[in-house]
């Protein structure tokens, strides 16, 4: 089996695959300070959750925007499965070509998303992440990234405004009744939730009218399927987007 581990700035996901069925997958808060031994230890309590045998994973892909994390992730692969996982980066074959003027700045789950979008659609596609960053990544015809935009994520956004105004609450991250707040609670979600439904619909037309030709949008993310339900412009919601381009990327790689 496959086990595959995308680390975010907030969250870490890990899946595992027989194949390329998603047998299991979880989310945890990443931090920096975790070592081998806690990840080994929550790995095996999740695989006895959810009845999957202990041992069985034999190999593992990493993609991380951390680079704290990635020895103490290796380190449990290393010690716990017994072998070092394949890390996203430069080097890796992804089968898909880099526009960027610089191809190592583009960060790994960018480009994991980028490669299971057109492995799902083969087509012009354009993947909106909702992470600590939200991001735009945009994909041709012919399967090459080609560029894209990079905004604060939503929950960024949320606590900028509850640290820096001083009678602003912190709020749950959720669609109000009405654009027309009646409290400061739903004045904010409003703010936050249409606000960004507005930032993406805006960012995804002008991507799509620069590329000139008809694009797939999916959205990916804890909360894509909370500005997916408002958006005029994402037509599909997929939350293991990211693990199904780690385990596309394990096989061409393998």
């Amino acid at each position: 089996m496959l086990l595959a581990v995308d680390v975010g700035n907030t969250n870490t996901v890990i899946g595992v695959f027989e194949g390329s069925k998603l047998l299991g997958h979880w989310r945890l808060e990443t931090r920096a300070a975790r070592t081998a031994d806690e990840y080994g230890a929550l790995l095996r309590g999740f695989f006895t959750l959810a009845g999957l045998p202990w041992g069985s994973v034999d190999v593992a892909i990493l993609a991380t925007v951390v680079p704290a994390v990635r020895w103490a992730v290796e380190g449990m692969c290393q010690r716990y499965l017994g072998g070092m996982p394949l890390v996203v980066g430069p080097g890796i074959k992804s089968g898909m070509p880099i526009l960027y003027d610089n191809p190592r700045e583009v960060g790994a789950d960018r480009i994991v998303n980028a490669v299971a979008a057109y492995e799902r659609y083969r087509q012009g596609c354009i993947v909106v992440d909702f992470g600590t960053a939200t991001t735009f990544d945009a994909v041709t015809q012919r399967g090459e990234y080609l560029g894209g935009a990079i905004a604060p994520g939503l929950i960024l956004a949320a606590d900028a405004l509850y640290q820096h105004a001083a009678k602003l609450p912190r709020v749950e991250i959720m669609r109000p009744k009405s654009v027309i707040g009646k409290t400061t609670v739903t004045s904010m979600q409003a703010g936050l939730v249409f606000g960004y439904v507005g930032l993406v619909d805006e960012i995804v037309r002008r991507m799509a009218e620069e590329m000139g030709y008809p694009v797939r949008v999916v959205a990916t993310g804890g909360l894509a399927p909370l500005i997916a339900a408002e958006s005029k412009t994402i037509e599909e919601s997929d939350e293991m987007l990211t693990l199904t381009g780690l385990r596309i990327l394990y096989e061409r790689n393998s």
